[in-house]
């Protein structure tokens, strides 16, 4: 809740979350897939590298991260990523994204 306290309202919120992964992210690292998603190619157990933050309009209602996928760079959803050996901060962040996105709250 540190993250969106000063938030009001959901573009607001939005913007904490993003600035805040992007500050606590240390790219590019290693992730391996842990949840099927549709709007994303990546399938359970896939491993693959985040190469940085989506750019924050791709991020008004959920964030995204981008990596190399088929030639392309692509955005996918960081509530179905682990990271593999990545640095305590990242380690943190993106349990820290996941655990708000499991508690149900959107923005």
């Amino acid at each position: 809740m540190e993250i969106i306290v000063d938030a009001y309202g959901p573009e607001e919120q939005a913007m904490g979350w993003y600035y805040y992964l992007e500050d606590k992210l240390a790219f590019p690292f290693r992730t391996k897939c842990i949840a099927e998603r549709r709007i994303s190619p990546l399938r359970e157990g896939d491993k693959v590298e985040v190469t940085g933050m989506a750019p924050e309009s791709d991020c008004q209602h959920e964030m995204f991260v981008l990596l190399q996928w088929e030639g392309r760079t692509l955005g996918v959803p960081l509530s179905q990523l682990k990271g593999m050996g990545v640095e305590p901060e990242t380690k943190q962040a993106i349990e820290d994204w996941q655990y708000w996105v499991q508690q149900g709250y959107e923005f």
